[in-house]
């Protein structure tokens, strides 16, 4: 039987999205979508095709474009972002159209026009990073563009993202240009008292390191008004679908299994608001934005996870974040053999608990260390 041969190229990859759509477009309509369609026309679908790029597919608020040249990408995202900053300048703050960009390099798979892959989803994913009117590059396209783009970018370090398996490095392209220029950008240095120079570059560094943390991901924050239910009075938190990492499918349930258990742990905590599984499973298997989940369910803190089984060993992956105040409070990986998934999803809870300073009852400590089951197929 013949096999139809899949079409594979290299490409730069420009995905991009308004923020805060849906806000806009419930609060004008008509007005939103008449505004989104000029931008769209004068500026974004204009400047791809000056730039040779190639719109493959756009979805209501949302562009992912191809390019031959990751240099001719970035000019155009910059650009992109500079106009409209320019149209928006008369624009009230609230009824501002503002695109976030994310752009990758990578291995794509043409279907009929259409661009499929891993590569593809690491776009989108920095797009999610990206600040309304920002841009955000992989470190692949960072690497291309380096001693061509005159442009000043921050290191936001490796950041884990949901659905791929290792953490993407992030460039932020600073549009104010007040950050330090790439690093690899060739400039001339002065050769004076040397060690001096390199004593206090290194003590600079150090200082802005702590300052800075460039280790910690960024977390896009959610909007307390586009809450679609009032916090409250005590912390609350979405867990969502841990995903399966594994090729096994059979494994979906073991995945959506440890994440009802941490479920049912944190409910054991009278100090906490836990949203019911039935709410947060419906955002199984969709690319959603944490900072859109937490508005639709009305919560606080968000908890993400990954599972990855592989005969008796098991890798978990966890992160805790605070998306009203946008910071990321916790994570970690876990790597162990399947009988100790109890003894997990336990350490879990407990992290949880104490990252969202909740004060635990008497009881409450050892009813979310109890745990019925002892046999892992049950």
């Amino acid at each position: 039987m013949s096999q139809t041969r899949v079409q594979r190229k290299l490409a730069a990859i420009l995905a991009a999205d308004v923020a805060g759509y849906s806000r806009l477009i419930r609060e004008d309509e008509e007005g939103t979508f008449a505004t989104l369609t000029a931008l769209r026309n004068e500026i974004v679908d204009a400047d791809i095709a000056r730039f040779g790029g190639r719109i493959a597919n756009t979805a209501g608020d949302s562009v992912l474009a191809e390019f031959p040249s990751v240099i001719e990408a970035v000019r155009c995202a910059i650009g992109i972002q500079h106009k409209i900053a320019e149209r928006n300048a008369p624009v009230p703050e609230e009824r501002r159209i503002r695109f976030r960009i994310g752009l990758h390099v990578g291995d794509v798979i043409d279907q009929g026009g259409d661009l499929l892959g891993d590569d593809v989803n690491v776009a989108a994913r920095l797009e999610g990073l990206s600040e309304p009117g920002g841009i955000c590059l992989s470190r692949a396209a960072r690497d291309q563009v380096r001693d061509w783009i005159d442009v000043a970018l921050e290191d936001l370090g490796e950041v884990p993202v949901k659905n791929i398996e290792r953490p993407v490095r992030v460039f932020r392209v600073v549009m104010d240009g007040t950050a330090r220029k790439m690093p690899g950008v060739r400039r001339t240095r002065p050769k004076k008292k040397p060690v001096i120079a390199a004593a206090l570059a290194a003590a600079a560094i150090a200082v802005g390191v702590k300052w800075w943390q460039p280790w910690v991901p960024h977390v896009e924050r959610a909007s307390v008004k586009n809450l679609a239910y009032a916090l409250p009075d005590k912390p609350s938190i979405a867990v969502l679908p841990f995903t399966n990492m594994s090729d096994d499918k059979e494994q979906e349930l073991f995945s959506a299994g440890i994440t009802e258990d941490i479920i049912t742990d944190l409910s054991k905590v009278s100090g906490l608001f836990v949203v019911a599984r039935n709410s947060s499973f419906t955002f199984k298997g969709k690319a959603t934005k944490v900072r859109q989940i937490a508005e639709d369910l009305g919560v606080r803190y968000v908890l993400e996870g990954s599972v990855r089984r592989t005969g008796d060993k098991l890798r978990i992956t966890t992160q805790l974040s605070d998306v009203i105040r946008g910071k990321h409070l916790w994570s970690e990986r876990y790597d162990r053999n399947v009988s100790d998934v109890f003894a997990v999803q336990s350490d879990v809870a407990a992290r949880v608990v104490k990252a969202m300073a909740v004060t635990l009852k008497a009881n409450e400590l050892d009813r979310l260390f109890q745990k019925q089951a002892t046999n892992i197929d049950a």
